[in-house]
Order: structure tokens, then C-alpha cells, then sequence
């Protein structure tokens, strides 16, 4: 990397004075949780995607298990869900003793195949988990059919996909319950912190009670069922409420970045662009490209160790959720299950992505991006 270029991170949270000073008010204020700030951005962000309910939690990971505790699934129990996601999908069931069925992915949407998740069905099942996988809606209506057919339950794991539509639908609208992530990496942050989504009120109930050690009513010191420390304080409340009322914009200057990566990249047979559902109403969480299948996974480590050297932020996302090493052994999973899911993940390259990445940083990655493939062709 020459001297005097700057490196360019694979991430970067966007931070403006409005959302300075919303937690500046908090800490001159006397609640630091469990106030008001807390209650606005739950209703703000239910009322953005079209839910009655919105329950503030720690992180994405408590909420999907707290949907899954409310939904009363446990030891004996299915859940079809995806081997190509973050490992919290599948471990907020494994918390519960519920079995994670892994199904294959669409190879041209990276979610859930929906024929797939149709033939793994069986007497055991309870309910499916699908993910929108970078923040594609791909699929979800056909999931929540299924889910509807043949009686069970659905759990959104939206995380990846704020801002996002389908058909007119916003995510965190399919199935019983959907939830929202805000990593910095994610459309917006809040540094640590995620909200379940739901129309049902015992559903709602539910998990109100059990982020806050399943206490019951306004008691303090009564607990009405096994609960967590799954608060989201005031700070974090604050943080994402003023995120949330920049959302559009943040989300139209992600959707820039990624057309000026299209334009850059579209039309080199070495590379598959990142799919994405309805381009005009995508929501980008990050910038996924893909090696064509003739490249193998060493040859992507070369080109991800190649853009590093350069001083870009890249990795491979994801990487299989049924290959990892505890996975295989709870599970019995091994190479081979899933070839779809195998085949995009060893080939898979994230690029430096963020609101405020310009367009001198996106032409130095796509140049060296370009390269490195070149030297490992």
C-alpha cells in the first residue's frame, strides 16, 4: 500500500450531531433505561415497517431468542432455517434445545430455497427462520405462505434488512415476529442493541417481560417467569431514534454506493454481482461479490489477502453455519449437505461498504479488486 493512501475500512457507522446531542439529552436527563426514549423508538420503528408492537432488546441475537421462547419452542421440536447466515440464527435455537433443519439456499437470491424448505417439512416441525441474507426480501412471501399452509409459525430474521421491501411489504412485516439488528454495520446503529417486531400482543407480553427478568407489571421485585437482561438502555434508545429519522437518507446513499459498484464491476465474467430484490427499494447491508465458480476458495483467500495488503477492509461472508466446528458435532452436519450454500460461501468477497464510503474509495477497491483477480486468473 502506497504511503499515502489511507485505509479504507470494510465498515464505518455514520454518526451526526443529532445523534450527539439525543445522547447528550439523556445524560443530562435522571432515566438512563427503562424511559421514554426506550418507548418512542420502539413505536417509531413498528410504526416504520407496519407492526402494532415494537420491544426494544440488547442485541439481535436476544431478540430472535426471545421469539423463540414466546412461540414456546423447545427440546424436541424443528425449526427450518439457513446454513448461510450470521451463527446467531441458528444458535438462538439451539439455546432451547429446538433442532436447527438446515435447507439450501437459492443460488440466485443466497435466502432460503422455498421448494427446499417445502420438502423439509415433517410431523416435528414448528416453524421456519428464514433470513434476508444482506438485506434481500427474496422469497418471504412465499415463506410465510407456506408457513400459513401448513400451520407453523414464523420467525423474520430481518436483521440485515431495515429499510427494505418486498411487493409493497417492508421487512419485519412477514410471519409472527420479525427482528431488527443495529451492529455499526447495519443501515443503523444504535453500538449494541436490536427490536423485535409483532402484531400479536402475547407475543409482545412475552418478551417485554422476559428482556427484563420476566418480571410481571410495573413490580419490581415480582417475576412472573424465567427472564434476561436483554434491556436496551436509554443511551443506545436515544442513539437509534435519531438514526431511525435519517433513514432514508442513509439508506439512498447506500443504494449510491452500490450502483457506483455495479457500474464499476457489472460485466466482468470473473465476478457475480450481489442479488438483491427490487433495486429501487433495496436496502444494502453490505456489498457482496462472487467469484464465478471456475475460482476456488484458495483463490478467493489470495484476493481477500491481496485487497488487505492494499489496506481494504474485505472478508468472506459467510461462511457455512453447518460447517462449523461445534455445529458438526451437535449436529452431525459435514461437507457435502449443502452444495449451494458451499459453493457461494467459498467464493464470496465483502467490500468495503458505508454511508459515507465516496467515490475515490470505491474506484481504488474496484482497480485493486480487479487486479488481484487478474494476478490469481
Amino acid at each position: 500500500m502506497s504511503g499515502s493512501e489511507q485505509p479504507i475500512p470494510l465498515s464505518s457507522q455514520d454518526i451526526s450531531k443529532a445523534e450527539i446531542d439525543a445522547v447528550t439529552a439523556v445524560l443530562r436527563s435522571d432515566r438512563l433505561s427503562i424511559g421514554p426514549r426506550l418507548e418512542r423508538f420502539e413505536a417509531a420503528l413498528a410504526a416504520r415497517v407496519g407492526r402494532r408492537h415494537g420491544i426494544g432488546v440488547n442485541s439481535g441475537t436476544s431478540g430472535l431468542h426471545l421469539c423463540v421462547r414466546a412461540l414456546g419452542l423447545g427440546e424436541a421440536d424443528e425449526v427450518i432455517s439457513t446454513p448461510f447466515s450470521f451463527i446467531a440464527t441458528t444458535n438462538c435455537l439451539l439455546y432451547e434445545r429446538v433442532r436447527p433443519v438446515f435447507v439450501d439456499i437459492d443460488p440466485h437470491s443466497y435466502n432460503l430455497d422455498p421448494d427446499a424448505v417445502e420438502s423439509a417439512i415433517t410431523p416435528r416441525t414448528r416453524a421456519l427462520l428464514p433470513v434476508e441474507v444482506f438485506g434481500n426480501t427474496a422469497h418471504f412471501d412465499r415463506y410465510e405462505q407456506i408457513a400459513r399452509r401448513r400451520g407453523l409459525a414464523m420467525i423474520e430474521d430481518c436483521c440485515e434488512a431495515l429499510g427494505a421491501q418486498l411487493n409493497g411489504r417492508r421487512a419485519g412485516g412477514f410471519g409472527d415476529c420479525g427482528v431488527f439488528a443495529f451492529y455499526p454495520n447495519k443501515q443503523i446503529t444504535t453500538g449494541e442493541g436490536g427490536l423485535i417486531v409483532t402484531n400479536d400482543d402475547r407475543i409482545a407480553e412475552l418478551c417485554r417481560s422476559m428482556r427484563n427478568q420476566g418480571r410481571a407489571g410495573d413490580d419490581w421485585l415480582s417475576h412472573a417467569r424465567l427472564g434476561y437482561n436483554y434491556r436496551l438502555d436509554e443511551l443506545s434508545a436515544a442513539l437509534g431514534e435519531a438514526q431511525l429519522s435519517r433513514l432514508d437518507d442513509l439508506l439512498q446513499r447506500r443504494r449510491e454506493a452500490a450502483e457506483l459498484y455495479n457500474r464499476r464491476l457489472g460485466g466482468l465474467e470473473e465476478l457475480r454481482l450481489p442479488p438483491m430484490a427490487g433495486q429501487a427499494d433495496a436496502s444494502w447491508f453490505v456489498y457482496v461479490v462472487r467469484l464465478a465458480d471456475r475460482f476456488t476458495q484458495a483463490d478467493r483467500d489470495s484476493v481477500l489477502a491481496r485487497l488487505r495488503s492494499e489496506g481494504i477492509g474485505c472478508n468472506n461472508y459467510f461462511a457455512p453455519i453447518h460447517l462449523q466446528p461445534f455445529i458438526r458435532e451437535m449436529l452431525g452436519t459435514r461437507e457435502g449437505d449443502f452444495p449451494v450454500t458451499e459453493r457461494v460461501a467459498a467464493r464470496t468477497i465483502a467490500l468495503p461498504f458505508f454511508t459515507q464510503i465516496n467515490e475515490s474509495q470505491i474506484d481504488r477497491v474496484c482497480q485493486v479488486l480487479k487486479d488481484s483477480i487478474r494476478k490469481v486468473r
